[in-house]
């Protein structure tokens, strides 16, 4: 069965980059520009002032425009290639 890690903190490190850590201990940076074209409503996440608005709503990053990020998807795809 898939257990859901959800995103308990994060840290805007600069040039779209945030160090995020998960509710079981597992943590580091993430580069996001792979994401930026996913979809119309990443789009406004090319600005780096709205980029660096995130925030963690209920286990998922979220930004002030609408657009967010499941957390399973970004923990599963950081166990692959996206942790730096």
């Amino acid at each position: 069965m898939w257990e859901f890690n959800e995103v308990i903190d994060i840290k805007y490190r600069g040039k779209y980059v945030y160090g995020i850590k998960f509710d079981d201990g597992d943590e580091g940076d993430i580069n996001f520009p792979a994401y930026l074209s996913r979809g119309p409503i990443l789009q406004s996440l090319k600005d780096n002032k709205v980029f660096s608005k995130a925030t963690v709503e209920g286990g998922i990053i979220s930004w002030p425009s609408g657009a967010d990020i499941a957390p399973e998807f970004l923990y599963e795809t950081s166990h692959m290639t996206l942790f730096i």
